[in-house]
């Protein structure tokens, strides 16, 4: 593609299609594929570039100005690739070995059933909300891990060919179409032990990979999964700034006024302001975070629970700063917003929509960080 500019263009072109498609287009796949930005946290032993979370935040951000769904998608399979990557080598190597560029995705919650088998267990079960499940080659799937009585010892994450898998079309929604987020399902599919990772263990900072010297393998979990799911919203509101800036460069007037010039009301002005800054505050929690996973990580020690439950705050904060930001942007455009041929109504649904996944739930990470806070040891959820 030659520049940034130059992909975000393109998406930036393919955003209808991919919306009308119900998934990314193959053109951006392709790019994408290019410029090698499906292996950030893929090890670099196995092909990848090993990059970190601050690069994976950075990279979706500016993604995200041109297609939400397409920066979206891109982020979490980045994610799964790094979630290969604390799993036993010989797992690695069974995704990697025969395709470098081989493709992941993610469903975490446990929403299946399980057996104990010879050297493993089997699996059934129906996951939705599996973004990127159209371009993937595998998949990592919530599963209650058992034993040979039924008890349930473990939560695990099984590790299964996409081959073994069927899809169901459930992704019949208002924003972030593009994802193409279906419902996979598996009906007893065996899972070999070494390709189950043990997530209660992962939430303890323990994972399975024997590659101890790789920093980017010891990031703490549940702060990056949710730092994930917040690069793409930054970019989408950075994508709508674009578009406002645009339009005001236009030399449009603001209707039922004197203005001519939108340019020249201090409305304007305030409203422009106020919008960037939201932007860029958002910007500031979010690489704060990304930086202190890091640090973390490469310091090689696990990151302390308040540390933990404060990225989960930092990654409310950059959706709800980037949802505030759209909105006086929306505003400040005004009706013609909402036209169908406006894109920035798009970015408008894909923000609202990507905003309110779980693990940015903002009363819940409010009170488990104000838990945290307080030293209560008592927590309202696992996912720290």
């Amino acid at each position: 593609m030659g520049t940034p500019d130059a992909l975000v263009d393109l998406l930036r072109r393919n955003a209808s299609r991919t919306e009308e498609d119900r998934r990314i287009a193959e053109e951006n796949m392709t790019a994408l594929r290019e410029a090698d930005l499906f292996r950030l946290l893929v090890p670099r032993r196995l092909g990848g570039r090993q990059a970190n979370i601050r690069t994976l935040v950075e990279v979706s951000a500016e993604l995200g100005r041109g297609c939400g769904s397409t920066a979206w998608t891109t982020s979490l399979i980045n994610i799964a690739g790094w979630i290969v990557g604390l799993y036993p080598g010989r797992a690695q190597r069974e995704v990697y070995g025969a395709d470098p560029h081989a493709r992941a995705c993610t469903a975490l919650p446990p929403t299946a059933t399980s057996r104990a088998a010879d050297g493993g267990q089997v699996v059934t079960g129906r996951w939705g909300f599996v973004s990127g499940c159209l371009h993937a080659d595998w998949a990592l799937l919530g599963m209650p891990v058992t034993d040979g009585s039924g008890q349930q010892p473990d939560q695990g994450l099984a590790l299964v060919p996409m081959d073994r898998l069927s899809v169901e079309d459930t992704w019949q929604v208002a924003g972030m179409r593009g994802t193409g987020s279906h419902t996979l399902v598996a009906d007893d599919v065996f899972v070999p032990s070494h390709r189950i990772l043990s997530v209660t263990r992962a939430r303890e900072g323990a994972y399975a990979t024997e590659f101890e010297d790789e920093a980017l393998y010891r990031s703490a979990f549940v702060p990056v999964l949710a730092l994930s799911l917040v690069g793409p919203q930054l970019g989408m509101a950075r994508g709508g700034l674009d578009l406002v800036l645009a339009s005001l460069e236009k030399g449009r007037g603001i209707s039922h006024t004197f203005y001519a010039d939108a340019r020249a009301a201090s409305s304007t002005q305030m409203q422009l302001a106020e919008a960037t800054h939201l932007i860029d505050t958002a910007a500031l929690h979010l690489t704060r975070a990304a930086d202190d996973v890091d640090r973390w990580a490469a310091g090689g020690r696990r990151m302390s629970l308040l540390d933990r439950a404060r990225v989960r705050m930092d990654a409310a904060a950059v959706a709800r700063c980037s949802r505030e930001a759209m909105d006086i942007l929306l505003t400040l455009e005004g009706a013609r917003s909402f036209a169908e041929a406006n894109p920035l109504q798009r970015l408008w649904r894909d923000l609202e929509t990507a905003g309110r996944h779980a693990l940015l739930n903002p009363s819940a990470t409010s009170e488990l960080y104000g838990r945290a806070l307080l030293g209560i040891e008592e927590q309202i959820s696992p996912l720290i």
